[in-house]
């Protein structure tokens, strides 16, 4: 996903493939880093069992953006 289409998103919750191309890395490595040091990140994570979600707002915020509600 791009920026401008997670601003614009009802979605509450965001996958490592979602946040991936904007932070320019793989999204299986922001699923390890949720798993090990998720604190690292900068941005709250969840995890589910092996699943990784992220809050899209909180995730805005850490990027100085605003959710399009």
């Amino acid at each position: 996903m791009t920026l401008k289409e997670i601003k614009a998103s009802d979605k509450v919750m965001l996958i490592p493939k979602d946040i991936a191309p904007i932070l320019g890395c793989d999204p299986y490595t922001i699923s390890l880093k949720a798993r090990d040091c998720p604190e690292q990140l900068g941005f709250p994570v969840c995890r589910i069992g092996t699943r990784t979600k992220i809050p899209r707002k909180a995730f805005l915020k850490w990027l100085g953006e605003e959710a399009e509600d």
